[in-house]
């Protein structure tokens, strides 16, 4: 049997041959990740991994359906599961809004489904971090979450060379579609065939502006001025003040294809342009009051960040640190008659927090020592009889340096 086309396995290292997904790496950007977020005061939330079908294509239409792994389950529902969070947690936060205080910080981790073509940096399943904001529409929160998403890169150990977030605005762009001719009903097929500009040909993309009224000259022309609004500017100047200026531009090659933005969206990209964009997000104040159908009305805005692109990112700069192994002390069971007195130990040593291994069945001395050596243990722990009875030979493997302790001193760590 063979894993599904588009799913990943992940190893602990060293990995396999053949295979490239790191459980070790996972858990390292999970770690960056959760310990990035609780530092800007975000507060961890979870969600189903399987949610009613009507909870997408209110949002996106029924076009999105076919980008779902959905069906009709056994009490005759159409559900779907999750491809993103921000709809999970717009509902979340409508359903108990008044009993948070604003404004309303919150990460997840979910593991999020598509069914679309596995390509580079893009798979049918993926981990991403997502953060929100709810409850404050000044742009002081759009730059929270922009300076929260830089962090977040530079605790894995990129720079403002490795990467940069260009910063753009969906109210820009309303504004240039509308003094510009744009036709009554036509924003958002604009919108869309603006986010695929740097990914057609130019005789596809005048085609497409066509019934929008807008040419391909003046979009460009627009993304060439670069003129930031009062409330991009806002943004820059407080992610300046805190001396994050070199990772952030203006952008207006950025519009994001999603229909619920609002006001200031923006993506990260590695500067070398080789992968796809590192994460994006934007301002979306108007969903939670549609998702709710009106009862709950907060302005919001938030990221998301996945973990494809990112690890692919982290290997090919040379960011993945090396993963040594887990284990701190081995304890060498060479005499069987003083297993029991071993295991005594082995469980102390675990019980104070310690990662302890041990051969589970009789096993030559020599070769239990090699294994130590192999799983990169800090001490090796040797039960034994001597003239005053059970010992224990604790032998620090760095520093060649053994000592010879009780069996209670041995099992309580106290070398």
């Amino acid at each position: 049997m063979q894993r599904l086309k588009g799913f990943r396995e992940f190893y602990p290292e060293p990995l396999p041959p053949g295979e490239a997904w790191s459980c070790d790496l996972r858990q390292h950007v999970f770690d960056c990740w959760r310990r990035t977020a609780r530092r800007y005061a975000f507060r961890e939330y979870d969600g189903p991994p399987l949610e009613p079908l009507a909870l997408y294509t209110a949002k996106s239409g029924d076009e999105i359906v076919g980008q779902l792994f959905n069906f009709t389950d056994k009490g005759d529902e159409a559900v779907a599961m999750r491809p993103e969070m921000t709809p999970t947690v717009a509902r979340m936060v409508a359903s108990v809004e008044r009993a948070y205080k604003k404004p309303v910080k919150w990460f997840s981790m979910p593991q999020l489904f598509r069914y679309e073509a596995p390509q580079k940096g893009r798979l049918r399943e993926h981990f991403q971090l997502n953060c929100d904001i709810f409850g404050e529409a000044d742009p002081a929160a759009d730059a929270e979450v922009v300076a929260l998403l830089v962090d977040v890169l530079r605790s894995l150990g990129l720079t403002s060379e490795d990467f940069v977030v260009r910063l753009s605005s969906r109210k820009a762009w309303q504004g240039f579609f509308e003094s510009s001719g744009g036709r009554d009903g036509k924003a958002y097929e604009f919108f869309q065939v603006v986010d695929k500009l740097e990914r057609e040909d130019e005789a596809a993309l005048e085609a497409k502006l066509g019934p929008t009224g807008i040419t391909l000259g003046a979009v460009r022309r627009f993304i060439e001025a670069g003129e930031p609004t009062p409330e991009l500017q806002g943004v820059l100047n407080n992610l300046r003040a805190r001396g994050l200026g070199d990772f952030v531009r203006i952008d207006y090659g950025v519009i994001r294809g999603l229909a619920y933005y609002t006001g200031v969206v923006f993506e990260a990209f590695d500067r070398k342009g080789e992968f796809r964009a590192i994460a994006g997000g934007g301002r979306y104040d108007n969903l939670i009051r549609s998702l709710s159908g009106g009862r709950a009305d907060m302005p919001a805005i938030g990221f998301g960040m996945g973990d494809v692109v990112l690890a692919l990112l982290l290997r090919e700069r040379g960011r993945v640190p090396s993963f040594a192994s887990a284990v701190d002390v081995v304890v060498l069971v060479e005499d069987e008659s003083l297993r029991p007195e071993s295991l005594g130990i082995v469980q102390g040593l675990r019980d104070r927090g310690l990662a302890v291994d041990y051969t589970l069945v009789p096993m030559k001395g020599d070769k239990q020592f090699r294994r130590a050596l192999e799983q990169g243990a800090a001490h090796t722990v040797r039960v034994e009889r001597d003239a005053g009875g059970v010992v224990a030979r604790v032998k620090d493997l760095k520093a060649r340096v053994e000592r010879v302790v009780s069996v209670a001193d041995a099992a309580s760590g106290a070398w």
